[in-house]
């Protein structure tokens, strides 16, 4: 039987099972890496892109493929991680361009999306190299151009551009020397074969091994990789000509002194003399940039005069690879500097894990950690130094005591809320002293307004307000504020008690017992009297609080 159209209920199967297949197998692309640090995690960061993107799919009710094909793109772009996360999030961007307004897809337009996605992918590299991910897209979308020309199954065509994945995969080695080497196939590229052979297997509705097995060829590239390290080891630390892997977001929406009109390519061109391995896209609101550079100040001053700097993030790529040299001669040398947060919730940890937290530990309102508890995460991180935020004023003092008995120099920001601790993460210098970045981290505090949104548990009187068993209350810097028994009421008002005249931009996190959809209820209400500011989104997944919300 032939199947001639893709519609949104098998849209999304194939979504489901791409996405169930890369996570099932991120370690096993892991192990394949070969290129210096920081981009050592391939199949961490796929899997985490792809499952920002099906997250997406998952929240948008409708049946319409290119609906769909755009929640994947943004949900994607968002949750990017690394080159790798990136380069695949630019491929669905290219498919959600080529599939605006189709309500399902047959075999030519399917062959076009995957054509019209490596064209968008290799805009967004501005020095596209061979033997790459980008290989394996190219290929593979040519074999199914090829394949859509002959049928009009899209069974077939899906098929077709796994074959062509697969033999572009074995080239990879012949392609780039350093894959040749070390003796495995290039990592990206399998991630990308996870992902198109999900696609087909949700597609044809089969189920198929949950968790890829190599065959004998493949198990000697995993032996070869986990060498990769030592590889890293025979290039000279003094050989790395551009030392600061230097990452941005800048919000292309928000106003700023002086703004300059924002132009993609001119961009990319200006970014590419500061530095090498750039990657700059963006969405016409956002855009993210990753480059390696010596001079990352440079980077964040041409990106502000476009937008609002969002996250920041430098890893100094000569202390990384001088530590794989030591590790590799069995010098064991601990982490430099190490920032512990703690957290509750899936999303909020990984908030927390993209803005450079190296270890949370899990608590918060109701779940106070103990002095005990955070001296062994700090023991745990193999630091020399670091810095703790408690996210919570209960948790403030066990953090001082645990840090007057550590062994190490540790310094507390005292940050009382979620907000103010991702705030304070964007003054993190991983190359200043605990006192510098207490300092900086501190003063940062005060830019940011917090919100919680829980249930009160009794009735009372607080600061005058009257608050009654089970109604929502809203909490404002620790202040209650707000007492009303609809949920999203309580929180409409409690977030115009926070904005003030210079507010620009308000994040919502919802809990585990909210959802999406209430907490864009809350943006409807608000959009309507305030279309000068900024929402965004996020499931924190936390416990207690409905919702947690920063005003900045």
């Amino acid at each position: 039987m032939v199947l001639k159209e893709i519609d949104s209920k098998q849209f999304r199967d194939m979504v489901r099972v791409a996405t169930h297949r890369m996570g099932k197998n991120a370690e096993f692309v892991n192990s394949l890496n070969v290129f210096p640090v920081p981009d050592g995690d391939t199949g961490t960061n796929m899997n985490l892109t792809i499952e920002s993107g099906a997250k997406a799919v998952a929240e948008n009710p409708s049946t319409s493929v290119g609906d769909l094909t755009e929640s994947l793109a943004k949900g994607m772009l968002m949750g990017a991680r690394g080159n790798s996360g990136v380069i695949t999030s630019q491929l669905f961007r290219g498919v959600y361009k080529a599939t605006q307004g189709m309500k399902t897809l047959n075999a030519q337009e399917l062959a076009n999306a995957f054509s019209n996605g490596v064209a968008t992918a290799y805009k967004a590299v501005m020095k596209p190299v061979e033997g790459t991910i980008l290989t394996v897209a190219r290929v593979a979308a040519t074999e199914g151009a090829s394949k859509a020309s002959e049928t009009e199954d899209v069974e077939e065509v899906m098929k077709a551009i796994v074959e062509g994945a697969k033999k572009a995969l074995k080239t990879t080695p012949d392609l780039l020397p350093v894959l040749k080497q070390v003796g495995v196939v290039d990592s990206g590229g399998q991630g990308l074969l996870f992902i198109y052979e999900g696609f087909l297997e949700g597609l044809l509705g089969e189920n198929f091994a949950d968790q890829y097995q190599p065959d004998e060829t493949e198990m000697d590239e995993m032996i070869n990789a986990m060498h990769h390290q030592s590889v890293q080891s025979q290039l000279a630390t003094q050989d790395i000509t551009n030392g600061y892997c230097t990452e941005i977001m800048v919000d292309l929406t928000a106003d700023v002194p002086n703004k300059k009109p924002f132009e993609l390519e001119k961009f990319r061109e200006h970014l590419s003399n500061l530095g090498d391995s750039l990657l700059a896209v963006s969405d016409g609101e956002v855009a993210k940039v990753h480059v390696h550079t010596e001079h990352p100040g440079d980077v964040f001053q041409y990106g502000s005069q476009f937008g609002q700097l969002g996250k920041i993030k430098i890893d100094n790529m000569r202390i990384q690879h001088e530590t794989i040299v030591d590790n590799d001669e069995q010098k064991q040398e601990a982490v430099d500097f190490a920032v512990i947060a703690v957290a509750s919730g899936n999303g909020i940890r990984k908030l927390f894990e993209s803005e450079g937290v190296n270890r949370i530990i899990s608590g918060g309102q109701t779940m106070n950690p103990s002095t005990a508890d955070i001296v062994d995460a700090i023991k745990k991180s193999g630091a020399k130094q670091a810095i703790i935020l408690p996210n919570n004023g209960n948790i403030v003092m066990a953090a001082k005591q645990a840090a007057e008995v550590s062994d190490i120099p540790v310094g507390i920001v005292p940050t009382k809320t979620i907000s103010q601790g991702l705030t304070a993460m964007l003054s993190f210098d991983p190359n200043a002293s605990v006192d510098e970045n207490v300092e900086a981290m501190t003063e940062d505090l005060d830019t940011v307004v917090s919100g919680e949104v829980t249930q009160a548990n009794r009735d009372t009187v607080i600061d005058e307000i009257e608050i009654h068993k089970n109604d929502y209350l809203g909490i404002v810097d620790g202040s209650i504020r707000v007492d009303n028994p609809n949920l999203i009421n309580a929180t409409v008002e409690m977030i115009e008690k926070m904005l003030d005249e210079d507010s620009e931009i308000v994040t919502l996190m919802y809990g585990r017992d909210s959802n999406k959809s209430q907490a864009e209820q809350v943006v409807e209400k608000l959009e309507a009297s305030h279309d000068d500011l900024e929402f965004e989104i996020h499931d924190g997944g936390q416990p207690v609080y409905n919702f947690l919300v920063s005003v900045e």
